[in-house]
């Protein structure tokens, strides 16, 4: 469960939550900066990692108070130049950068939740003749929202959910499905890049009320969740090594590349290549035979 301070920060309004996002993010990107890495002495007594705040303000060119109002998430203005300076102070890449200015309120025009969006029928028949591929269509939730016959066999915990909402979500499958059954081998690779792509997405959308669920949800599914959520990373989608695993053929490597969707906004297509033919053989017989079980047991609960 959440504690009744993560609780109270997640019921604030769309703008108090947003300034709380940022105070966090600027004290967590704030602590991975060392001392040495920004040409500064290392200094003594320091009781907590990264540089002080008033050493940021001074490489940002900042006040001492502006900028320790600004991660306090007091309700100041921030003009673009500056927070320029904060974001090379503190050595950010370009998604965190730009996960910075929306959560200090210069993101793009708000896009309409993409939960639902309308999906042309094409692109269903697109990922069918992807085949046997597994190929499927997600929104910045990882919510399911179409997928092929080989992504169904791979993936049966997310595509055919056990949880009371049914939820289609392949980021609820690898942290919610029990190790003996859960596709996902390579989790401390892949897990915190996972939470760092949320983390982007959730850039666009604090203070929405489904998005505050989802993750509210989530942390209290999962303890692992809740600590990689805590350390506020964010990483953009890319090519990735995905390795899983099923017990009918045993271990399966993909390469899985992103695809944007241009008429559906927040909306992409995942497509896994298998890396080997060891990998192509093993899930095309695993397409094939689409009634086989994820694993040699049943839980009774």
């Amino acid at each position: 469960m959440l504690d009744e301070r993560t609780e109270a920060v997640a019921a604030a309004p769309g703008k108090d939550r947003r300034r709380t996002e940022l105070a966090r993010f600027l004290k967590a990107c704030r602590a991975r900066v060392t001392p040495e890495a920004v040409g500064l002495p290392p200094g003594l007594r320091r009781r907590t990692p990264g540089l002080r705040r008033e050493e940021v303000a001074q490489l940002a060119g900042v006040g001492v108070t502006w900028y320790t109002w600004l991660e306090q998430g007091r309700p100041i203005n921030a003009s673009e130049q500056v927070l320029e300076a904060v974001a090379r102070t503190l050595r950010l890449d370009g998604t965190e950068r730009d996960h910075l200015f929306r959560l200090a309120g210069f993101s793009p025009q708000r896009l309409a939740d993409t939960a639902c969006p309308i999906l042309d029928p094409v692109n269903q028949v697109i990922i069918d003749q992807l085949d046997p591929l597994p190929a499927a269509i997600c929104n910045g939730r990882y919510d399911l929202l179409r997928f092929n016959g080989a992504y169904d066999a791979l993936f049966p915990g997310a595509t055919r959910p056990r949880s009371p909402d049914g939820r289609r979500n392949s980021m609820w499958c690898a942290f919610t499905v029990p190790d003996c059954c859960n596709p996902f081998l390579n989790r401390d690779e892949e897990l915190p890049r996972m939470v760092g792509v949320l983390r982007g997405a959730y850039g666009r959308h604090v203070g929405e009320p489904v998005w505050e669920e989802y993750i509210r949800d989530l942390a209290a599914a999962s303890p692992e969740f809740r600590e990689l959520w805590a350390r506020q990373e964010v990483a953009p989608p890319r090519t990735s090594l995905k390795v899983f695993r099923h017990a009918a053929v045993g271990e399966m490597r993909f390469q899985a590349s992103y695809l944007t969707i241009p008429a559906a906004p927040e909306v992409y297509l995942v497509v896994y290549t298998p890396e080997g033919p060891r990998d192509r053989e093993r899930i095309e017989w695993l397409a094939a035979n689409p009634g086989t079980p994820p694993a040699d047991h049943r839980h009774d609960c």
